[in-house]
């Protein structure tokens, strides 16, 4: 995707990830899904398993000679026992798919954490002589303030026994050496590049926004999970913090899109580089972008 004189791109980690939809939506089944099958299938849901198709995955935003990372998946060489897919990974890859866009990991400016599950900051370290060090050593790590007061709460009441533990393995070392910054919503890394807060999956879960004349793309995080919110805004998700805020951020979202043309590019949306939302009546739809 181009907007202006910046460029996003993707980097996968793990894809598809795929979770039972009621594990995902708590009281769901596919089958209530079955008027939107159609463009939902082969990428969103897998009707005969039942499941939720995700993707785990980064975005790359280059733009005025700078980079930021948004999110940085799962990792590797982290215990992660809750998760066999996670647990202790290897030879994933990622950091060769970064490589073949032409990034080394010392190139990266900025690393956006949206928010702070296992799933988001595993590659803001890499084990190296027994230790986690920074994985991107010249980046400033832009974390929200309400998010990382929410974790560093959990995590000083119950340590290492919380979000698969990524607080310990994850967040606190690049805090150890001193690459965060805890930002305000509202905060602006350079001009038409700014943070939006959108709350309920997380306490503090922020997006990005992009904005060139009359463009805007907003990265959403999981305020959208899947494109199955689209047509079902109030299906929270069993990992949402709160999951009436969540709703309502989500319904936010979707109606600047469907006023405004904002692009979406959700955290885990697969094979399409964002979506519009629009509105028939009381009713959302997506329009997938290639």
């Amino acid at each position: 995707m181009k907007i202006g004189n910046a460029t996003l791109d993707t980097v996968v980690d793990i894809d598809p990830f795929a979770l039972p939809i009621d594990l995902l939506f708590p009281g769901k089944t596919v089958e209530m899904l079955a008027d939107h099958r159609s463009w939902l299938e082969p990428s969103h849901v897998e009707f005969a398993a039942g499941t939720i198709l995700l993707g785990v995955q980064s975005h790359v935003l280059r733009v005025g000679g700078r980079i930021v990372l948004i999110d940085t998946c799962v990792g590797e060489h982290r215990p992660r026992p809750r998760r066999a897919d996670w647990h202790q990974r290897l030879a994933s890859g990622y950091l060769e798919r970064l490589g073949a866009l032409g990034i080394r990991p010392e190139d990266v400016d900025f690393v956006l954490c949206t928010h702070l599950h296992a799933d988001h900051v595993g590659w803001n370290t890499m084990l190296a002589d027994g230790r986690w060090v920074p994985t991107f050593p010249n980046a400033r790590y832009l974390i929200g303030r309400a998010e990382y007061e929410h974790w560093q709460a959990s995590e000083a009441e119950q340590p290492g026994s919380h979000n698969h533990g990524a607080f310990a393995d994850s967040v606190a070392p690049l805090v150890e050496a001193d690459r965060v910054d805890l930002v305000e919503d509202g905060f602006s890394l350079f001009e038409g590049v700014t943070l939006q807060p959108l709350p309920g999956h997380s306490p503090g879960q922020l997006g990005l926004c992009l904005c060139h004349r009359s463009e805007k793309v907003l990265f959403c995080a999981d305020a959208v999970h899947s494109p199955v919110q689209v047509p079902h805004p109030n299906w929270a998700s069993r990992f949402c913090a709160d999951p009436q805020q969540a709703i309502a951020t989500r319904i936010a979202v979707f109606e600047d899109s469907a006023a405004n043309g904002t692009v979406l590019v959700p955290a885990h949306l697969r094979h399409s580089s964002g979506l519009r939302v629009l509105r028939a009546g009381a009713v959302f739809t997506p329009e997938f972008l290639p």
